[in-house]
């Protein structure tokens, strides 16, 4: 399938571009630009072709070409990705998460040109949050734009499971174990997971680590400041153990959306995943939000936002860069952002977006996002490296089976020079 999907995506590019009318040595613009991203699902494509059209419509004299590569949640997506832009054919344009994988994969391989004249010519310095800009930044230069925000310290619950047993959210650790050791006695499963793909527990992981080490600490792990072998590492892989003691028994056969049905039932009370699950549980499952599925912040987590967001930058070697950034220039308006975000799911990256564009869940997001502390998500590339995500899900993986705590650290700190 990869190769196939190689052969389409590299054919599709030279037939555009024998027939183009643009001339690359002597500068011209190609009036076409390549768009690659891994958006073919339900609202993610919606989202996408809203902004393809709206870009159209302020430039008609440019082509858009739509190079979406499904599957995999991305993964065949980057494995096309590095291949083109290894072999010296980047894409005009591509999506990226904004953090390592951004700065630590393209831009530390020279892939990617800065864009802070053009951040400054668009007016951007004060639309987007400075520890969002800092997620797209390295050593003083940034290289892309973000286009949304999804964030990851999110628990959706089931609103009846909870109003039938008596539940009231919980806040912190020990009242989640009590919520849990509650609805385990009534025959439902707390916590609802689908780990057929790892990241899923990682995501967990990572939202304990954050209520145990607090958003600065957090940071400080991910950049080397502290060791995997502090204290507070183990006393979090101790909870993220114990949390795993109320997810579903058939939870390494589901994949996240499995496990969200599991909860829309009402089989299980929780899920721990990001806001794409509210666009899941309200578009594809028809669930009233604040009705039927309700939400609220990671325990220990409160006013704390693990932030995952979706960039698009200019790549070296493109021929059309000026094309290229009319794009980024929609895609980082508020119009650009407004059209998109709705049927994504998630918010806008930046902070003057109109909020009526988006229901209660959103705005409560958009207010969370411009007054809380934001951090870097590990399970979706952002904190680390590619190379130590890759080992920690495997390690993840080990350890929901095992339950080894000092082989799980041991195994962090054995990845900790990857990052």
């Amino acid at each position: 399938m990869f190769l196939l999907a190689l052969a389409l995506v590299v054919s599709a590019c030279s037939s555009e571009s024998s027939g183009s009318d643009g001339d690359s040595d002597s500068g011209e613009s190609a009036k076409e630009v390549e768009i690659f991203s891994w958006w073919t699902g339900a609202g993610e494509e919606d989202g996408l072709l809203a902004l393809i059209d709206l870009f159209e419509e302020e430039h008609p004299d440019i082509a858009v070409e739509n190079a979406a590569v499904a599957g995999g949640a991305g993964t065949n997506a980057k494995a096309v990705l590095a291949t083109r832009m290894q072999g010296d054919d980047p894409p005009s344009t591509f999506q990226v998460h904004g953090g390592d994988e951004l700065n630590e994969g393209w831009v530390a391989a020279d892939k990617m040109q800065p864009l802070n004249d053009f951040y400054e010519e668009n007016g951007w310095m004060d639309k987007f949050p400075q520890e969002l800009i800092d997620l797209v930044s390295k050593d003083g230069n940034i290289y892309s734009v973000p286009v949304n925000i999804h964030r990851g310290n999110v628990m959706f619950y089931n609103m009846q499971v909870f109003e039938d047993n008596g539940i009231e959210v919980p806040t912190t650790f020990d009242e989640f174990f009590e919520v849990a050791d509650e609805l385990k006695a009534a025959g439902i499963d707390p916590l609802a997971l689908g780990d057929k793909e790892s990241w899923t527990a990682t995501q967990i992981f990572e939202n304990v680590l954050l209520g145990v080490l607090g958003p600065d600490d957090y940071k400080k792990l991910f950049e080397g400041e502290i060791g995997f072998d502090d204290e507070r590492v183990v006393e979090a892989t101790e909870k993220f153990g114990k949390m795993l003691d109320y997810v579903n028994e058939d939870h390494v056969s589901r994949n996240w959306q499995d496990s969200g049905q599991l909860v829309a039932n009402g089989d299980a009370a929780m899920i721990n995943m990001g806001d794409w699950a509210k666009g899941y549980f309200a578009n594809d499952l028809e669930l009233e939000t604040n009705k039927d599925f309700g939400y609220f912040e990671f325990p220990a987590t409160d006013g704390e936002f693990v932030v995952i967001t979706d960039t698009f930058g200019l790549p070296k070697g493109i021929d059309n860069p000026d094309d290229v950034k009319k794009f980024l220039s929609v895609l980082g308006s508020v119009e650009g952002q407004d059209a998109f975000n709705p049927l994504k799911g998630s918010i806008p990256a930046r902070v003057d977006a109109d909020e009526s564009n988006y229901d209660q869940y959103g705005k409560d997001t958009m207010a969370d996002f411009q007054e809380a502390r934001l951090v870097p998500s590990l399970a979706h590339g952002s904190a680390a490296s590619e190379g130590f995500l890759t080992k920690v899900n495997q390690a993840v993986n080990i350890f929901v089976t095992q339950r080894d705590v000092d082989a799980f650290v041991q195994a962090l700190e054995s990845a900790a020079p990857e990052m």
